[in-house]
């Protein structure tokens, strides 16, 4: 499967912009910096995800001067052809989203990650490693939904249960409760728990399985045994119930959940210490793109499909030894390249893209 066409329309820098990448090898975005080979990596993952890997406001990918951008992608699965298409709208308040896959909306993130699996990597993208719990919950929620798709359904039960519990929480105001409130909050608390268990279940599920597949992606990058080692961290003891009823106090007064599986974290460590703090910037970058190709491989193995690989300057942050084993590396399928560099001499494109004529002046 792969990505044939890529089509723009008054997205970031692009009044107009069409590009045919090859569906099954690697395609490499050659050019100056500032002509926009980030933003039509981009393109694809908002495609894929109907969010921005650079910024949490769809506005900021409508061209200036413009009030809407689209973007249109045709897909190849096998002989099945795939249209997605996204229409940002600008408003005076916010950006409205129109995704369509097949002329159809979809009907959850489960549609989009069944159409259109992917995995990037960004010069950022360290941040799973080294950056806030954030970063590794969001990693481990892409990672479950591109390895199973319906796993996006108990993420969003989880948010939705949370956003309730919240909301009632913040209309206490720090008071007391209620007959009929303490009744709510009880109900809240007791989905909470179940689904907040059952995310907890399927994030040890894949750092189960992610973790022999980051150890090795580790050691054929870095070219030594590095002895990587994932593990879930809860941020209760006990269980989840008993938890939120000690920290029921201070849910009230500060208005907000305080622990859950929104506060959670994974740590990594390598060789034994906490990559998080006391591994190297080069140990670091390592291990980010070791759990990327892991993640990759387990969405592979689980789907039976090659997801969409989107590599932006990442030559540029290694040096020529690792850049040759990532090389080396690269699974099968499509992998879509970013550089402002002369290519590694062992990268072989099946197609070479100079966007410097292609930027909107």
């Amino acid at each position: 499967m792969g990505l044939s066409e890529l089509t723009l329309r008054d997205f970031r820098l692009f009044s107009e912009l069409v590009v045919h990448p090859d569906p099954r090898a690697i395609t490499v975005f050659l050019s100056a910096n500032g002509t926009g080979k980030t933003s039509v990596l981009e393109a694809v993952h908002v495609l894929a995800t109907a969010q921005s890997f650079r910024t949490p406001s769809a506005a900021d990918m409508v061209r200036n001067g413009r009030d809407v951008a689209e973007v249109h992608g045709v897909l190849l699965q096998g002989e099945r052809r795939i249209q997605v298409d996204l229409t940002l709208t600008r408003g005076a308040r916010a950006t409205a989203k129109r995704m369509l896959v097949n002329a159809q909306r979809p009907r959850s993130r489960t549609q989009l990650a069944e159409a259109l699996p992917l995995t990037v990597f960004t010069p950022e993208g360290v941040e799973v490693v080294r950056g806030a719990p954030e970063h590794r919950r969001t990693f481990l929620t892409t990672l479950m939904t591109d390895e199973d798709p319906l796993a996006s359904e108990a993420v969003e039960r989880y948010a939705r249960v949370l956003t309730q519990r919240n909301a009632l929480l913040r209309s206490l105001e720090g008071g007391g409760l209620s007959a009929s409130q303490r009744a709510e909050l009880e109900v809240w608390t007791e989905e909470l728990v179940r689904e907040g268990e059952a995310l907890v279940d399927l994030r040890r599920g894949v750092l189960a399985r992610l973790g022999p597949l980051a150890a090795t992606a580790y050691e054929e990058l870095a070219g030594e045994v590095g002895g990587v080692e994932l593990a879930y961290e809860a941020s209760w003891t006990g269980g989840l119930a008993e938890a939120l009823a000690r920290a029921e106090r201070d849910d009230r007064l500060r208005g907000r959940t305080g622990v859950g599986p929104h506060r959670d974290d994974v740590l990594v460590r390598l060789e034994g210490r906490d990559a998080r703090r006391q591994a190297s910037q080069g140990e670091q970058r390592s291990l980010a793109l070791a759990l990327r190709l892991a993640g990759h491989e387990l969405v592979r193995a689980c789907r039976g499909v090659e997801p969409i690989l989107l590599l932006d300057d990442v030559f540029s942050e290694l040096d020529p030894r690792r850049a040759d084993r990532l090389l080396a590396m690269l699974p099968g399928g499509q992998t879509l390249v970013t550089t402002a560099s002369p290519l590694p001499t062992a990268l072989s494109p099946g197609v070479v893209v100079d966007l410097t004529k292609a930027v909107a002046r």
